[in-house]
């Protein structure tokens, strides 16, 4: 298997982990501090190896590395993702980096509604939009 297609993999086990963890309401997440940190570090996880793939993309197609290191708005002037994933891509790194580094309080109900419905499927799409063309190489 190539480094894309085990990236992949990794992704989807995360994204399957995280799935079966994260509670249906907000009032369970908030209550429940070693689920509400397993779900962060998930988001932390599934984020990190988004960008890691985003990263081997640029370099199977030999492109130059983006100076502002933007991955997945590079990926969208490539072509290979459009303008609105990216965009949605690029603040969910932003909001890794809030739960990585703890700048300021973190706010949970935008943390949970994040990963109800933004992370889960932002990434799915994704994987969907890039693993088609380089799954199997």
């Amino acid at each position: 298997m190539s480094k894309i297609s085990d990236k992949i993999s990794e992704i989807k086990k995360f994204l399957d982990e995280l799935s079966t963890i994260i509670p249906k309401e907000y009032a369970i997440y908030e209550e429940d501090i070693i689920m509400k940190a397993a779900c962060e570090r998930y988001f932390e996880l599934i984020v990190e190896s988004t960008i890691d793939l985003a990263t081997l993309i640029i370099k199977k197609e030999r492109f130059s590395f983006p100076e502002d290191k933007r991955v997945f708005n590079f990926l969208y002037k490539k072509k290979i993702i459009d303008n609105n994933l990216a965009e949605r891509l690029q603040d969910a790194k932003g909001m890794r980096n809030i739960l990585s580094h703890r700048y300021g309080e973190i706010d949970n109900r935008t943390v949970f509604e994040s990963i109800k419905k933004e992370l889960l499927i932002d990434i799915e799409e994704f994987l969907e939009k890039t693993q088609d063309e380089y799954l199997n190489e």
